[in-house]
């Protein structure tokens, strides 16, 4: 089943596609410098393979390559980058932790 990580910034969120419908997805704030991560979910019929991990990967390489600062604000975006130290670079400066 083709998997796509899409960011749909009409709705300010990124997406996660399985054969071409929604499966999970990532709202964010964009400002300026920074993304503002507040939600993301997965569709109870997908959680558990790994879907949420891949889209908040794909958000923050597209974050990384607009030389763009995250603010995690979503527990699941603040604990991936936690567990996925190569992007603690990202983290806006006046967030703590």
């Amino acid at each position: 089943m083709p998997i796509e990580v899409v960011d749909n910034s009409a709705e300010s969120r990124f997406e996660i596609l399985l054969d071409g419908k929604v499966a999970g997805f990532a709202d964010y704030r964009l400002l300026p410098t920074k993304i503002v991560f507040t939600h993301t979910e997965v569709s109870p019929e997908h959680e558990g393979q790994g879907l949420a991990g891949r889209m908040v990967k794909h958000a923050l390489e597209e974050a990384r390559d607009a030389g763009l600062t995250v603010q995690p604000l979503c527990p699941y975006v603040a604990s991936y980058i936690e567990r996925h130290p190569d992007f603690k670079g990202l983290l806006d400066d006046s967030v703590s932790g």
